[in-house]
């Protein structure tokens, strides 16, 4: 997710999204950076109009707005192996807290 919130920063600051440019503010951020992610990112949104992106994304309700980051058609893998793992943290937690109500309950 950092990867994504150092291109929307580099974009808000009216900088270009590179690679150059996201290293430095993942670096500058003490972020171990991984290279591959990096080009990963800025292939995904090289052809994409970030401004109207945010626009659309602000727009759409919050239960739909995962269906069209997965639509998208230059999505990065790795964007997507992220988004996953966040996921399955997620209901892992869940399933764990449910564990726990059921001790107490």
């Amino acid at each position: 997710m950092e990867y994504i919130y150092a291109a929307m920063l580099l974009h808000k600051a009216g900088k270009e999204v590179n690679e150059e440019n996201v290293t430095a503010v993942l670096k500058a951020a003490g972020i171990d950076v991984e290279e591959s992610r990096v080009k990963a990112l800025v292939a995904a949104l090289e052809d994409v109009n970030i401004e109207e992106a945010i626009s659309r994304a602000a727009a759409a309700p919050v239960a739909a707005a995962a269906a069209p980051a997965a639509a998208a058609p230059a999505a990065a893998p790795a964007a997507e192996e992220e988004e996953e793992e966040e996921e399955k943290k997620e209901e892992e937690e869940e399933s764990g807290m449910a564990g726990l109500g059921a001790l107490f309950g």
